[in-house]
């Protein structure tokens, strides 16, 4: 059977070059003074997205993704890697959201592509570590959803067959669809780009990004397929209320690195005296009882 597959992918902060600026004055990422890179957890749900679409002739893969003009990079990518399609969510109402603001925009834009399968995403982000935008998006939508997702096993009748990971072991479930999965980053890596996709899209960009004097913008006329779909608040039919900063209950004060230094340490052997001894310590200290 022919799917039709939306990846939420996005474009985090590289954040092992955390500093100083990391933060604006109203407690947001300020983007624009940290290395951007594609998620890591949702390259591996892009991989899985793209074996499905293997697995079923005529399937199609879209990335959806939210953030300024140069987070179109985000497609750009999906499309070198055998995706068909993406979709950037770009408008100032859209800035400082934090999980709900995000899932909302999320949803309402899925809504907008319509009749989709399947929804597929990574566990989380590297930038918010919270891994409810993907759950939220499915409670929005109203569908099934499976998370920690390893490997979907196949495809039939309707269903996905997927391990997914749990505590102490692995689980196998049925989900019908459609459906909304996020995946860990234990699930196989992202195949590389390739050559001759690098090639065709290479100059695929969103109107936003494109300035005046840019060079071949007579191209754009001549392949529609390098027009990467953009959308605005307005073009979801969204509430602005309920996206970015206005639909954001939550606020980050501040983000810092903490380098954990051991300032003092002992060792201990297995005798039962210093078992016993350090039960005694953890128990004064109330780290236990």
């Amino acid at each position: 059977m022919s799917l039709k597959i939306v990846v939420l992918a996005k474009q985090v902060p590289d954040t092992r070059n955390v500093g100083k600026d990391a933060m604006t004055a109203e407690g947001t990422v300020n983007r624009a003074a940290l290395p951007a890179i594609f998620n890591p957890e949702d390259l591996n749900a892009l991989e899985q997205a793209l074996r499905l679409k293997e697995q079923n002739p005529g399937s199609t893969v879209g990335i959806l993704t939210m953030g300024p003009p140069r987070a179109a990079e985000i497609i750009r990518q999906g499309l070198y890697r055998g995706a068909d399609t993406g979709w950037l969510l770009t408008d100032r109402l859209f800035a400082g959201a934090d999980t709900l603001a995000t899932s909302y925009a999320l949803a309402t834009a899925i809504k907008k592509i319509g009749d989709v399968d399947i929804v597929i995403g990574g566990r989380q982000a590297i930038d918010g570590d919270t891994a409810q935008v993907g759950p939220q998006v499915a409670q929005k939508l109203g569908l099934n959803q499976v998370t920690y997702a390893e490997n979907i096993e196949k495809c039939e009748d309707g269903k996905l067959t997927i391990r997914r990971l749990i505590d102490g072991g692995a689980e196998t479930v049925e989900a019908p669809m459609p459906v909304v999965v996020t995946v860990n980053g234990s699930a196989a890596p992202c195949r590389p780009c390739n050559a001759k996709l690098v090639m065709k899209y290479k100059r695929a960009t969103a109107p936003m990004e494109r300035t005046e004097d840019m060079p071949y913008k007579e191209l754009y006329d001549e392949r529609p397929y390098l027009t990467l779909n953009q959308w605005s608040v307005a073009d979801v039919d969204g509430d602005p209320q309920q996206c970015g900063l206005s639909g954001s209950p939550t606020k980050v004060k501040a983000v810092k690195n903490i380098v954990f230094q051991a300032k003092e340490s002992k060792t201990l052997t297995g005798s039962d005296t210093d078992v016993e001894e350090l039960i005694k310590e953890l128990l004064n200290e109330k780290i236990i009882g």
